[in-house]
């Protein structure tokens, strides 16, 4: 199989898990840097996830242009990505979501925070972007690369950064590592959540974080879940 042939199966692939685990619904949308060209990336065309097949996947410049777009319709977030790629060359892959496990976390000043060793990948410390600061009350859709390039800045050299009153956004080296966190991040919402409704929640700690990542983003641990989550998202089809 050819790079290009491998990287529009993870992007099927990965679009698939995301929609059965319920990260996404028809809204959100995962993309990979260009291994033959890293200032672009590939992504799919606007079509919900679950739908996604390879002849959807298009190639974009980091500032949105379409290299090979033809009549598809682009997402209009697709600013986020770029504008990410752009900021940060560790970065493989972009997710950008809208988990409603998640939302409450952007919409409080509860900060979130693994609770379970399986969550430890989210990070210690997760920002929250809010658009309103620089943009003004808007949609809310990150649709210029200005916009993109200051949700950039406030993610930083984290890996997952919230969007106040939107989703998040989280990245990642490779798409196994990227949808793990993203994954993982839902749950975690959900378990803190949880903990909060019946006391105070006694939190990793960042020694533990680190440890229990390490572990995580292992073979033996992300390739075990990959696999399951790849059955998973095949079955369901």
């Amino acid at each position: 199989m050819t790079d290009t042939a491998a990287t529009l199966r993870d992007i099927v692939i990965a679009n698939r898990i995301l929609a059965h685990e319920e990260v996404v619904d028809a809204f959100g949308h995962i993309s990979i840097r260009n291994r033959a060209n890293p200032e672009q990336y590939l992504l799919s065309r606007a079509r919900a996830p679950e739908l996604i097949e390879a002849d959807d996947i298009v190639t974009f410049a980091q500032t949105g242009e379409g290299i090979d777009i033809g009549d598809r319709r682009p997402y209009s977030e697709r600013m986020i990505h770029g504008a990410i790629y752009e900021a940060r060359p560790d970065v493989n892959v972009v997710i950008h979501n809208h988990s409603y496990e998640v939302i409450p976390f952007a919409v409080t000043d509860v900060a979130m925070r693994p609770v379970t060793h399986t969550c430890a990948p989210i990070g210690a410390d997760i920002p929250v972007w809010d658009m309103r600061h620089k943009f003004g009350e808007t949609n809310h859709l990150v649709v210029t690369m200005e916009q993109g390039r200051d949700l950039a800045a406030t993610l930083g050299d984290r890996s997952i950064a919230l969007m106040k009153r939107h989703g998040c956004v989280v990245t990642g080296a490779t798409v196994q590592e990227a949808v793990m966190k993203a994954i993982y991040l839902q749950v975690n919402a959900r378990l803190q959540l949880q903990a909060m409704q019946i006391g105070t929640p006694d939190y990793l700690t960042d020694t533990e974080i680190a440890a229990c990542t390490e572990m995580q983003e292992s073979p033996i641990s992300l390739d075990r879940a990959w696999e399951a989550w790849c059955r998973r998202a095949e079955k369901a089809r």
